[in-house]
């Protein structure tokens, strides 16, 4: 089974498990083909992580693929330029790309497929070419909108194809190519960083090939805590994958068995605790040293509980004390017949990442600097070789020990609150698959975003939830505005019975589909 955003991924995917290959490996040649079909939202450019069930060694881990600042990178050199943040645009948003790595280290660790052969689907996608879809020339449009025409590189130029035309992407090929060949040292030691290094200089900035050499993808023990009658497993930060450990934590202690305006009043309130913790503890774990078994402990989440006030909204969220501790990504989910299962994401963070295209790679570069805080007191402060803390997050969540479920979805800082809302559904509810990725979802700003950390607190909801839901939240003192029928993400759902029976679902919102093999 696998369900994504993208039916040519699906595809790719699906025909790897048709040939004999497990889960891990569909995940490779996915994943390279989303690069080149989901083009606003992910590729080579970015990062990954995942969570996995290794059905051989009967273990959960997770993956984390994410890059570092170049080690040149100081807060002084932003402010000498002007910045009070970092910039979400250009080279000085740029952090070393993790996905390439963390592709091949989760095919090294758990592939069985030949490397080549699972690249061989995109590389086919780049040179031959892809349909230019609505929903591609729609990106590619927003994307010239959101850097300007005149912005260099050929994905927003004019001559990137006409709706319905043929998109070929020749030199994101090469890349693709130098990938097969050499694996990761062709892509952060060889022709292809040396690409990249000589784009960088020529626009003034600093990434080195020490930068792009010094990338390391981390396999660990995922953290996790129990929720009602099931283990929720999470990637560790600097993914954000915390924040949802401890949303559910501090919502076990309350009632949420309909979904009403209360259940969302305490989701939200929950969710106000847990950025605020991320904010005032969490940053890279090699260079910050914070308690996170004590920020996802029964006991803590116990404490922090006393701040809800389950009638009323609060106006500000601190972080908890010391003494308490002891938009645009895509996601997809595989599982096969010997019982591995992936929750994989990955992303260039906002549309079109920094809107950087560097040279012959063709590689559109990520934004994920811009996580990083120029503020001295901030655990996230930007520092070279230094990661940012990541949005990107996945989940997988065990019953009695075995498998039941992998899921996650794209959206920043929203990725925690739409996953807190499924993984409720599908426990507390007990809502079908397909039934909980297409409810309604709301959610609350500002998360983490520097840029908006401090901002009144707001909730969105669309006009599903009815006229009646928005008129009790804003009884309860939230800010609520409106927003799209079908926000709320691109859900992608596996579960896994005792038999062996497997269920998928994807997201109407994106398109998505799930193949059952």
């Amino acid at each position: 089974m696998i369900a994504t955003s993208s039916s040519e991924s699906a595809a790719a995917g699906a025909k790897v498990l048709l040939e004999g290959g497990n889960a891990f490996d569909a995940t490779v040649a996915a994943a390279l083909v989303e690069g080149l079909t989901l083009p606003s939202s992910c590729g080579l450019g970015g990062d990954a992580f995942a969570v996995v069930y290794d059905a051989k060694s009967k273990r959960v881990y997770g993956i984390g693929g994410s890059g570092a600042a170049p080690l040149a990178s100081t807060p002084e050199r932003y402010r000498a330029e002007g910045y009070a943040t970092v910039p979400d645009t250009g080279w000085r948003a740029v952090t070393v790309p993790g996905e390439a790595d963390a592709l091949w280290t989760l095919h090294q660790r758990f592939g069985s497929k030949p490397w080549d052969s699972l690249v061989e689907p995109a590389i086919r996608c780049a040179e031959e070419g892809i349909a230019m879809s609505d929903r591609r020339y729609e990106q590619v449009r927003d994307g010239r909108e959101r850097f300007g025409a005149a912005k260099p590189g050929r994905v927003f130029m004019p001559d990137a194809p006409g709706l319905g035309q043929v998109w070929r992407r020749p030199d994101y090929g090469w890349t693709l190519r130098q990938l097969a060949e050499g694996g990761a040292d062709a892509f952060y030691r060889g022709d292809v960083a040396a690409e990249l290094v000589r784009c960088s200089e020529k626009d003034g900035w600093i990434l080195t090939l020490e930068d792009l050499a010094a990338q390391r993808t981390d396999i660990y023990e995922p953290i996790h805590t129990d929720y009602r009658a099931t283990t929720v497993w999470q990637t560790r930060p600097p993914s954000q994958g915390f924040v949802l450990l401890e949303t559910l934590n501090l919502l076990e202690g309350f009632s949420v068995t309909r979904r009403d305006a209360a259940r969302a009043h305490l989701m939200v309130e929950a969710l106000k605790l847990a950025y605020a913790d991320r904010l005032r503890y969490s940053g890279d774990p090699r260079v910050v040293d914070f308690s996170l078994d004590g920020l996802i402990s029964k006991d803590f989440a116990t404490r922090r509980r006393e701040a809800i006030d389950p009638n009323h909204a609060a106006a500000s969220a601190p972080g908890g004390e010391p003494s308490l501790l002891g938009q645009d990504t895509t996601s997809f989910c595989v599982a096969d017949r010997e019982g591995n299962m992936m929750s994989y994401i990955h992303s260039l963070f906002n549309l079109f990442g920094s809107g950087v295209e560097a040279g012959r790679t063709g590689l559109v570069l990520n934004n994920r600097g811009k996580g990083f805080s120029l503020e001295p007191d901030s655990p996230n402060l930007l520092a070279g070789g230094k990661r940012s803390m990541h949005t990107l997050n996945a989940y997988l969540i065990t019953r009695d020990g075995e498998p039941w479920l992998v899921g996650n979805t794209p959206g920043g800082d929203m990725q925690v609150q739409w996953n807190t809302q499924v993984i409720s559904d599908l426990v507390d509810l007990r809502m079908g698959l397909q039934e909980a990725i297409e409810a309604p979802r709301w959610h609350v700003s500002p998360g983490t975003d520097p840029a908006l950390v401090g901002t009144p607190f707001q909730v969105t909801a669309g006009p599903r939830f009815g006229a009646a839901f928005v008129d009790e939240l804003r009884a309860r003192g939230h800010q609520v505005v409106e927003g799209a029928a079908w926000s709320g993400g691109a859900v992608q759902l596996v579960s896994r019975e005792p038999s062996g029976v497997l269920t998928g679902g994807s997201d109407p919102r994106l398109s998505g589909v799930a193949l059952g093999i």
